[in-house]
């Protein structure tokens, strides 16, 4: 009995070690830690930045034509910034998407400003409604690159697969709330289209916004003083 149990432990440890490897593996293989700035420890120890590690693998194994940027700051007209998690360049178009790495259960409607987050102890937090969130990202992206187009960009609100969408209510046509491990499906069905960009114009839009990554640690800071300072006038 006692070296069955000892067996049992062995093969648990011997896995165990064999799924921290290939996490590590697949890590170093990935082009994340070059596109983010973030070391292993920095993004399998920062929930937000463990979430958007994920999504990025998953947009990697994309097929076909395509560009991919992480952690943006792009300037707004009133000399703040905005950050874009991911930004997916392909021929049929660009898709900004905004992470959320949640657990519990997620109300929201695309109309009110605050969405929910509840938990089975009846725990409940309010958070800002993430496809606002994302309308003023893809603003600034839009100016930034002098897109008129709104067709051609597409907003994607990428939940992780730990919470439960609950009642979520999208009225527009180019955005998608769902959880991460519908992003492949998804993505096919978009990419399905006609191309709306050549490889020229990809490029073009990748060189304009290549210099918004990697922000040095005074924008970042001012960002989220910005940020804060937006927070407090909308308590009052």
């Amino acid at each position: 009995m006692a070296e069955l149990i000892f067996n049992v432990v062995v093969i648990y440890i011997i896995g165990f070690v064999m799924l921290k490897l290939k996490i590590y593996i697949d890590f170093k293989t990935s082009n994340y830690r070059h596109a983010s700035n973030h070391n292993f420890w920095q993004t399998f120890f920062n929930k937000g930045n463990k979430g958007e590690y994920k999504i990025y693998l998953s947009l990697e194994k994309v097929k076909g034509e395509k560009l991919l940027l992480t952690n943006l700051y792009i300037p707004k007209k009133d000399g703040s910034t905005t950050e874009i998690d991911l930004l997916l360049i392909t021929k049929s178009g660009l898709f900004v998407v905004e992470s959320k790495n949640y657990s519990g259960w997620i109300f929201g409607d695309e109309k009110t400003r605050s969405w929910t987050q509840t938990f089975p102890n009846n725990q409940q937090f309010s958070f800002f409604n993430p496809i606002w969130q994302n309308k003023g990202h893809i603003k600034a992206l839009k100016d930034v690159l002098a897109i008129t187009d709104d067709s051609l960009v597409h907003s994607f609100i990428i939940f992780s697969n730990h919470c439960e969408l609950k009642e979520i209510t999208v009225t527009s046509s180019n955005v998608q709330v769902f959880q991460r491990d519908l992003l492949k499906q998804i993505l096919k069905s978009k990419l399905g289209s006609e191309p709306r960009l050549t490889s020229e114009e990809m490029k073009s839009y990748f060189q304009i916004l290549k210099p918004y990554m990697h922000a040095d640690e005074k924008t970042k800071k001012l960002h989220i003083k910005k940020i804060q300072e937006r927070l407090s006038l909308a308590k009052r």
